[in-house]
């Protein structure tokens, strides 16, 4: 037995008081997060470095669990199913990490009403706290979603005894707000895996995050339009280069049909005032914190005017600083 183990308790305790043995030979973190030196004094408060938060939702058949599966590959903490509650309960958790949880992906998935509060009462929390989050919203058409469910022979989560049309009529009515909320709205409808892989991997992949990031679109009226189309225009006023022998079998793409295309009277002056215009739009965009927005250039069959177009307005938007990524949906259906 040690000398100190034959003290009578008392002592003992008081040698423990004197020697200073009750105090942690390191800094001790209080509750408030403050951390205490040895002698008691505030050496400072902890830097809490808070995650970026992606909330990935939509229509189930849509490609939620695709788009988690592409962000957990490019490094992010990826939580699938996650009820809504507990969205602000995780990102505390991720800003305690001391930095090794920086991007917090949830995947959640509305199927009642009570849940979709939860979820806009987590969302304004988030949004009081000053927490950097996005909205991805995965759509899907009607009868896209109706083949991919009767191709797994699986129900619709919300179609009870009935049709899957009423699981998908209902699943929508309930998502419309958040719809209207999300930053980023992807159609998946004509969409394979590897191409919705690279749509995300387009929006999330750089280093650094662009004050704004810009789709182009090109489409063809008679495929119908874009979903996730925020501004769409109509090229239609301009002559239809199909009706020009030479020119129909290229697409907007050749330098000839992007000639025919901005000779025409109000071409120029179109894409000069619609720049503009976008101009404006975008900074607004900043203002209000939208981060990502999808113009949608139309003609008949998308495949001259809008392609043309879609070019010219897409290289003028990466001239002034706006990364754009230029895509032409129904380029090549004829």
């Amino acid at each position: 037995m040690t000398e100190q183990e034959k003290q009578p308790t008392a002592d003992r305790d008081r040698t423990h008081k004197e020697t200073g043995d009750d105090q942690v030979s390191q800094q001790e973190v209080q509750d408030d997060g403050a951390q205490v030196s040895t002698d008691g004094t505030t050496a400072g408060v902890a830097e809490v470095a808070i995650p970026e938060l992606v909330i990935i939702s939509g229509m189930s058949g849509a490609g939620r669990s695709t788009a988690a599966k592409c962000l957990e590959d490019l490094g992010w903490f990826v939580v699938d199913n996650l009820p809504p509650a507990l969205i602000p309960t995780m990102v505390e958790l991720g800003a305690r990490s001391q930095g090794n949880v920086a991007r917090i992906a949830v995947v959640v998935d509305v199927r009642g009403r009570r849940f979709f509060d939860n979820l806009r009462e987590s969302l304004a929390d988030l949004e009081s706290k000053h927490v950097t989050r996005r909205i991805v919203f995965l759509e899907s058409s009607d009868d896209a979603l109706v083949r991919r469910f009767e191709s797994v022979r699986r129900p619709h989560p919300l179609q009870g005894d009935g049709r899957i049309v009423d699981g998908i009529d209902a699943e929508r009515e309930l998502l419309r707000e958040l719809r209207g909320d999300a930053d980023l709205v992807i159609d998946t409808s004509s969409l394979n895996v590897h191409e919705l892989r690279a749509k995300m991997d387009a929006q999330f992949a750089g280093e650094e995050e662009p004050e704004l990031r810009a789709t182009v679109m090109s489409f063809g009226f008679k495929y119908g339009l874009p979903v996730d189309a925020d501004l769409v225009a109509d090229m239609r006023f301009l002559p239809n280069p199909h009706w020009i022998p030479e020119l129909r079998p290229f697409n907007g793409l050749n330098e000839e049909v992007s000639a025919y295309v901005f000779n025409q009277p109000g071409a120029k002056e179109f894409l000069d005032r619609y720049a503009e215009l976008l101009r404006l739009i975008a900074a607004g965009y900043r203002r209000e914190g939208k981060r990502y927005v999808t113009i949608a250039i139309g003609c008949t069959g998308g495949k001259h005017r809008s392609v043309a177009t879609a070019e010219k307005l897409a290289a003028r938007l990466v001239a002034e600083g706006v990364e754009t990524v230029v895509v032409h949906r129904d380029m090549g259906r004829e």
